[in-house]
C-alpha cells in the first residue's frame, strides 16, 4: 500500500522492515502477506482494516500466534510525502511495546 518512501524513511529511524515488493510478494491476497510476516516474524503495517482484523482474528481463533498488526488508518496518516513523517513517529511510538497478537491502531504522534 505504501511507496518505498516509507520504508526508506522507516529504515533511516531505525526500525528493520521490507516490503511486499522486496519479499516478492507483489499482488499476493492478504492471508499470504500475513503468512509470510508470520514466517518472517515480522508485523504488519496497512490500512487495510477490514481484511488484516479478519485474517489476525481468525488466525488467532485457530490457536495460532502472530507478532502483531499495525493499522494505520488512511484518515489519520497520508500515504504521500507528506504522511511518511508522521507514520515514521506514529510507528517509533509504539515500537518498544509488546505486539505480538495484537491488533493495534497507530495514533498521530502528539506535537512534542
Amino acid at each position: 500500500m505504501y511507496s518505498p518512501r516509507f520504508a526508506e524513511a522507516l529504515r533511516a529511524a531505525g526500525v528493520d522492515v521490507c516490503t511486499v515488493v522486496e519479499l516478492g510478494l507483489a499482488g499476493s491476497s492478504d492471508p499470504e502477506v500475513f503468512a509470510a510476516a508470520i514466517a518472517d516474524g515480522r508485523t504488519v503495517l496497512t490500512e487495510n482494516v477490514a481484511d488484516f482484523t479478519r485474517v489476525s482474528a481468525e488466525h488467532l481463533l485457530a490457536g495460532h500466534h502472530h507478532p502483531g498488526v499495525l493499522i494505520a488508518l488512511s484518515s489519520r496518516f497520508s500515504r504521500r510525502a507528506s504522511g511518511i513523517g508522521p507514520v515514521v513517529a506514529a510507528v517509533r511510538d509504539i515500537a518498544d511495546q509488546q505486539l505480538n497478537d495484537r491488533l493495534v491502531y497507530l495514533e498521530e504522534p502528539s506535537p512534542r
